[in-house]
């Protein structure tokens, strides 16, 4: 498979090793032929998303441990398909999303403008920083 590009138009990172996720289980959103869902969107999962899915019938958060799979929770970063991603914004619950970790292939679904959004910033990333406050120093 060629290398992937993120939404930013930069090389996929890693979206999460543990827990381990990515349609081919190898901690990338990457996309392909096989990937009919379009996994493509890392999201930093939130309870609101959670439960949204569920509802939606695609529980992420019981733990299906005779598949492999311990359930998510709050805080998690996980893969999810951009058609749910899209579904759940259009029903106030999308979680935030790391830009760098989500899959060009997105933006089929949705607008890089709409993701930049939703961008989740790491505690302690400059995106955190008033940075009028630092002007009045």
């Amino acid at each position: 498979m060629r290398p992937q590009r993120n939404v930013l138009g930069g090389r996929l990172v890693p979206c999460s090793m543990d827990p381990l996720t990515g349609f081919y289980r190898d901690g990338h959103c990457s996309v392909g032929p096989d990937d009919h869902g379009c996994h493509a969107v890392c999201c930093h999962l939130t309870e609101q998303f959670l439960a949204f899915s569920k509802e939606a019938g695609n529980d992420l958060s019981t733990p299906r441990p005779e598949y492999g799979f311990f359930g998510l929770k709050p805080g998690d970063r996980w893969c999810v398909c951009a058609s749910r991603w899209r579904e759940a914004l259009d029903a106030g619950a999308a979680c935030p999303v790391i830009l760098e970790a989500t899959s060009e292939a997105a933006l089929t679904y949705v607008t890089i403008s709409i993701l930049e959004e939703y961008a989740y910033n790491e505690p302690g990333d400059i995106g955190d920083l008033n940075l009028d406050e630092l002007d009045d120093e």
